[in-house]
């Protein structure tokens, strides 16, 4: 069974501090003040793996590029918990500032606020002595082919997984839609407008007509928005030299269940083949659920209760890592971090800062009940 390296960077002399709520605050700041658009995240890595170091967790940072943050009192731990968030950002520049309590700046909620409460919860956790977490800030994840959960992926085989994602402090996210993106593409001769011949825009504009009446053929009578196939322009461009013209455009897929990227890639490259329209697919990623019987969803339940308020499950019709490591991992997963994902790469992202502090004293709990049933389990 492949593990991951653990190995640690070298040691240095490091004050150990309290993951007290103030520092949070500071560790969130300066994250977010650290640009990390994705492929460019190392900087923000290096800042996450000083803080991690500061917590008292042992530190590196993998051939991907990931930051790993490991807490372990254990030589052989029995069961691993993977708090797996991201570090890497949209582009957009928001003046990163404090306002009334509110952290304004692009990743507050898209996921710096989330992985700084998956770091916090980890350092102050109480837990087995034979229980490990490791903390994960990944790198690639608003790509289409998010590099730093599939290196992870294929190196890791927790026991039970936490997804850092903004689910609101009071809420946990059972689970994500698939993703298709399409690049399609249609070439012509050049010809006179007065004339017969279709041009390489209409010909693409056909393709994406004839899309849209199978998208919405499949949606018919399905009642909830996760269940049904979503289908996007993201991007639409013509250009000419003369001889020929070239029509692009770029479309994204949210998948239900019930649709493979496959299945869909299939269906895309049939009507494209009528309008001889040539397709290239990126993302392939498949739709993932859990349900409230999950123990990562039950501990996080029962310690919002705890909290004093009702747990909000969710069904997300965005991706997320966890659509990445799921199917691979098949153990208890479950997505959760403080932020409104409505905000998710707008121009207005901030975070309220009692909504980290809350959902980092959340997910302590949470942890300590989950390491314990797991071991209870053994």
């Amino acid at each position: 069974m492949p593990t991951l390296d653990r190995t640690t960077s070298p040691r240095v002399s490091v004050e150990i501090m309290a993951p007290t709520d103030d520092l949070a605050t500071q560790v969130l700041h300066d994250l977010v003040a650290t640009p990390s658009l994705s492929g460019n995240e190392r900087p923000a890595v290096d800042r996450f793996v000083a803080a991690a170091r500061s917590l008292g967790l042992a530190t590196s940072i993998d051939e991907a590029g990931n930051g790993i943050a490991t807490r372990r009192t254990d030589d052989q731990p029995r069961r691993t918990i993977a708090l797996l968030g991201h570090i890497d950002t949209v582009p957009g520049d928001i003046p990163v500032r404090i306002e009334d309590g509110v952290l304004h700046g692009r990743g507050s909620v898209d996921a710096k606020g989330p992985l700084v409460t998956l770091l916090f919860a980890a350092a102050r956790a109480r837990l087995p002595p034979d229980v490990e977490l490791v903390v994960i800030a990944a790198v690639g994840e608003e790509t289409p082919h998010s590099p730093g959960a599939t290196f992870i992926r294929d190196r890791l085989r927790p026991h039970a997984c936490i997804i850092g994602e903004p689910s609101g402090w009071d809420g946990v996210a059972l689970g994500y839609k698939g993703r298709l993106i399409v690049h399609a593409t249609a070439t012509r001769h050049c010809a006179h407008t007065a004339g017969p011949e279709t041009s390489a825009p209409d010909a693409l504009l056909a393709w994406w007509a004839e899309v849209l009446v199978e998208v919405a053929r499949r949606n018919d009578g399905v009642q909830k928005v996760f269940d049904q196939l979503q289908a996007g322009v993201r991007r639409i461009t013509s250009e000419s030299n003369g001889l020929s013209d070239t029509a692009r455009l770029t479309a994204g897929f949210r998948l239900p269940p019930s649709i493979l990227p496959g299945q869909l890639e299939e269906l895309l490259a049939g009507l494209a083949a009528t309008h001889d329209v040539a397709l290239d697919f990126q993302g392939r990623e498949q739709a993932y659920a859990t349900d409230r019987r999950d123990p990562v969803v039950r501990a996080i339940s029962a310690s919002i209760r705890t909290a004093g308020a009702t747990p909000r499950p969710k069904l997300k019709t965005g991706t997320a890592d966890l659509n990445i490591v799921a199917p691979a991992w098949r153990c208890p997963i479950a997505a959760y971090g403080p932020g409104d994902s409505t905000l998710d790469h707008t121009p207005v992202e901030h975070l309220p800062l009692a909504d980290l502090h809350r959902a980092i004293a959340v997910l302590a709990a949470a942890l300590r009940t989950l390491a314990e049933e797991l071991v209870a389990h053994d």
